[in-house]
C-alpha cells in the first residue's frame, strides 16, 4: 500500500474499454493527489506488498489468479471493490436463496451436480449422488422451457434455453466441469436491471432483449420503482457489495428477482445511453474517492442480513 501522501487506485479489467478509460480520466481530472492505473501482474509472491490503497476488481471472476492476488491485497489493507471474500462465497443459486430469505419473489431454481470434475475419480467418488437423476421430476418442478445457466456470479455467463427433457440432458452433458442451475422462466413482463453503487445510489435500467441494450427512458409506476430500489438495496447491502447489479422481471403486479448479484456489471456505451454511462462513471469515481478518504473494514463473507 502507498505510504506517501499520494494515494493509488489499481484497476483489474478485461476486454472492456469505455468504463476504464472514462474512470481513469475522471479521477485524474478530479484529484491531483490520487493516481489511478491498470494493474500489471506477472506472478505474485506471498510476501509482496500491495502498492494500491484501493483496487477495483472487474475480472477475477474470469481469471482465478486475479482472485488469489486481490485476496492477498485485501489482507494487506487494500480496500477491494468488491470484497473477494464475499464474492468467492457468492453464486447465482445462493443469491436466489438470499432473495427468498429476504422475503422477495424469485423463480423456481435447482442446482445440478457436475457432469465432470477436474480431478481423477474412482468408482466411489460419487457415491453421494443418486443415479440416474430424476430428469422428469426436475423439469416437472421447474417447468419448460427453462434457463440452464452457469452457477458463478459476475459478468455475462453461459446460459441456454431448454425446451424439453432431452434438450436439458443434452446441454447438461455438454456442461463439462461447470456447475449449472436450472431456473424457471418468468414469461412476459418487463426486464428492469438495477445498478447499485456505494450501497446507496440506484439507477433503474429498463432492458430491451431485442435491442440488447438499455432503454433511454420508461415511465415506471412510482410505487413499483420504489419497490425495485428497496429490494435492490436490501440484497446489495446484505452482501456488502460496493457495486452490484440486481435483475428483475415485473409481470402484472408481481416482481421477480431473476439475478440477485452481478458484482462486475457491464458498463459501456454500447449497452447504455450516454446519460446512463455518465451516471455510472461519476458514481463509481465518487465511490472510489470516498473509500480512499474514509477507509472502512470490509464485510465478512458470512454476515448476510436476516429478512427480519
Amino acid at each position: 500500500m502507498s505510504h506517501y501522501n499520494e494515494k493509488r487506485i489499481g484497476l483489474l479489467v478485461g476486454r472492456e474499454r469505455d468504463w476504464p478509460e472514462a474512470f481513469l480520466a475522471a479521477v485524474q481530472e478530479q484529484r491531483s493527489d490520487v493516481t489511478a492505473e491498470l494493474i500489471k501482474l506477472g506472478g505474485t509472491y506471498v510476501d509482496d506488498d500491495s502498492p494500491y490503497d484501493l483496487v477495483i476488481d472487474r475480472m477475477s471472476h474470469e481469471v482465478p489468479y486475479y482472485r488469489t492476488h486481490v485476496k492477498l491485497a485485501a489482507m494487506q489493507g487494500s480496500y477491494v471493490i468488491n470484497s473477494p471474500f464475499v464474492w468467492s462465497a457468492d453464486n447465482r443459486f445462493f443469491g436466489t436463496a438470499v432473495a427468498n430469505r429476504l422475503g422477495l419473489r424469485s423463480p423456481r431454481t435447482i442446482v445440478l451436480p457436475n457432469k465432470d470434475v477436474d480431478t481423477d475419480v474412482v468408482p466411489d467418488s460419487f457415491r453421494n449422488l443418486r443415479y440416474p437423476m430424476d430428469w422428469e421430476g426436475i423439469t416437472e418442478h421447474i417447468g419448460v422451457p427453462a434457463i440452464l445457466k452457469e452457477l458463478s456470479s459476475g459478468g455475462r455467463r453461459l446460459s441456454y434455453r431448454v425446451h424439453s427433457v432431452d434438450e436439458l440432458i443434452q446441454r447438461f452433458d455438454e456442461s463439462g466441469t461447470r456447475t449449472m442451475i436450472l431456473q424457471q422462466i418468468v414469461h412476459g413482463g418487463d426486464h428492469i436491471h438495477c445498478l447499485v453503487i456505494g450501497g446507496k445510489d440506484v439507477l433503474l435500467l429498463p432492458y430491451d432483449h431485442h435491442l440488447n441494450r438499455y432503454l433511454a427512458r420508461r415511465e415506471l409506476d412510482p410505487e413499483l420503482a420504489a419497490e425495485i430500489e428497496r429490494s435492490a438495496l436490501l440484497i446489495t447491502n446484505s452482501y456488502g457489495y460496493d457495486i452490484n447489479m440486481v435483475e428483475f422481471i415485473q409481470r402484472d403486479e408481481e416482481l421477480f428477482v431473476i439475478n440477485s448479484t452481478n458484482p462486475a456489471p457491464v458498463m459501456d456505451r454500447e449497452l447504455m445511453t450516454d446519460e446512463q454511462f455518465d451516471w455510472a462513471v461519476n458514481k463509481t469515481v465518487e465511490l472510489a474517492l470516498d473509500r480512499l478518504d474514509d477507509p472502512r473494514p470490509q464485510k465478512s463473507p458470512f454476515s448476510f442480513a436476516d429478512k427480519s
